[in-house]
């Protein structure tokens, strides 16, 4: 039913916290989740907690929307709210917002978002081919997302998942990405579960 309500909840856990090629923290990510969706619209709330300091705590709300373009293609927008523990929530010293659009057609996606803070803001673009078993990113940003704020490649990303049967009702989501990054000079490789 294409306008059917659902609320969803899940667990990642990674062995590190990359987002677009650049790491947060050390040590394990717990990354927890909960979304409203109603056909296309969706209303969620997303955090990343490190297992062993609170450096890196993230906690973001969003809200989107996704267009069907057919067999094949989708349009979807979304606005986040990233907020970084440090100042009080309600104060906003803490939070960026982010527009971003998505288009995916059959294997492709390309993607666009602006990070704000204040007056000032992050431009990142990627375009990302599922390719059989693996996925392939590519993407690239200014600001915050490179050493010298300079716009330059700095998510280089291949990535696969599967499904381990533990037994015959459950399987348990297992997935690992390899991640370069040429702006920062980093390489990271990243496994996690979803629960």
């Amino acid at each position: 039913i294409a306008n059917a309500q659902e609320i969803s909840t899940g667990l990642d856990i990674y062995s590190s916290y990359v987002w677009r090629g650049t790491k947060f923290g050390s040590g394990p990510a717990f990354q927890p989740s909960i979304e409203f969706s109603a056909g296309g619209f969706a209303i969620g709330a997303w955090g990343s907690y490190n297992a062993s300091t609170d450096e890196a705590a993230e906690a973001d709300l969003y809200t989107s929307y996704v267009f069907d373009l057919g067999e094949t293609g989708s349009l979807s927008f979304t606005l986040t709210d990233y907020y970084f523990p440090g100042s009080p929530w309600l104060s906003g010293d803490s939070h960026y917002i982010e527009p971003m659009v998505n288009l995916g057609l059959g294997v492709v996606s390309l993607t666009g978002a602006y990070l704000m803070n204040g007056g000032a803001g992050d431009m990142y673009i990627e375009a990302a081919v599922s390719a059989g078993p693996v996925d392939i990113t590519l993407g690239g940003g200014d600001g915050a997302y490179t050493i010298d704020g300079q716009f330059n490649v700095c998510n280089i990303g291949i990535s696969t998942s599967k499904e381990i049967k533990i037994t015959d009702s459950f399987s348990l989501p297992i997935s690992g990405a390899a991640i370069l990054n040429p702006s920062s000079e980093q390489f990271q490789i990243v496994v996690g579960i979803s629960l």
